[in-house]
């Protein structure tokens, strides 16, 4: 029971730890996506799988100018959606998604994304993360989404298990982290990954988690 206890305290300290030099290095995260419209933030977030944000918004700047509705997007040929979305990769899969939720959202919800996970997840190219993203950005809706961010930076940090999948990691971060920044936190772990606890060349000599870095103490070893 002491030694359960003390394990408590000490992931409560390290979670407190994490927290407080989130909030200093990066106090004011935002989603890095391009959008106006429900639509256009899911969209861009299923295609933002395998590639960078970056290159996703000089995308669907092409992509939304030129079917600047869902019943244009629905409409578009397929072979002309695949031309645009080929700086993507994956663009013949991508652009089939970018077709059948246009048409799904038109036909079954009237042209608004619906806010059920049951009937987002349904759509072709929605998965959980995907959902976790959209209700958190859009609606202000707790969630704490798991990209190859997030898993790599709580991994890291000693705050899950490295055998952990993405749904385990999911539910042990949401119960280390306060609800009311479950959105906050996972933008925080996406900008910390992405720019400074990089998959290759993490910038470890300037980070403030350098002690509590697994990947750290591993690598000097």
């Amino acid at each position: 029971i002491i030694i359960g206890l003390r394990m408590m305290i000490h992931m409560k300290n390290r979670v407190s730890f994490v927290e407080n030099y989130l909030d200093s290095l990066i106090p004011n995260p935002w989603c890095e996506l391009n959008f106006t419209t429900d639509y256009e933030l899911l969209i861009a977030i299923v295609l933002s799988a395998q590639t960078t944000d970056k290159r996703v918004n000089q995308v669907t700047k092409v992509l939304f100018e030129k079917y600047n509705s869902l019943d244009l997007l629905k409409q578009a040929p397929i072979a002309d959606l695949e031309i645009i979305l080929r700086p993507l990769g994956s663009y013949h899969k991508k652009a089939q998604y970018v077709h059948d939720i246009s048409e799904t959202l038109v036909d079954k919800y009237n042209s608004k994304v619906p806010k059920e996970r049951s009937k987002l997840e349904s759509m072709p190219g929605v998965g959980r993360k995907t959902v976790n993203v959209f209700l958190s950005e859009y609606y202000n809706y707790p969630a704490f989404a798991v990209d190859t961010h997030v898993e790599r930076v709580s991994k890291r940090l000693g705050l899950v298990k490295e055998t952990d999948n993405v749904i385990t990691i999911e539910s042990k971060l949401k119960q280390k982290f306060k609800r009311e920044n479950w959105s906050k936190t996972h933008k925080q772990f996406v900008l910390f990954g992405r720019y400074h606890c990089k998959a290759v060349k993490p910038d470890c000599t300037s980070c403030g988690l350098a002690n509590i870095c697994t990947k750290k103490r591993n690598d000097s070893v």
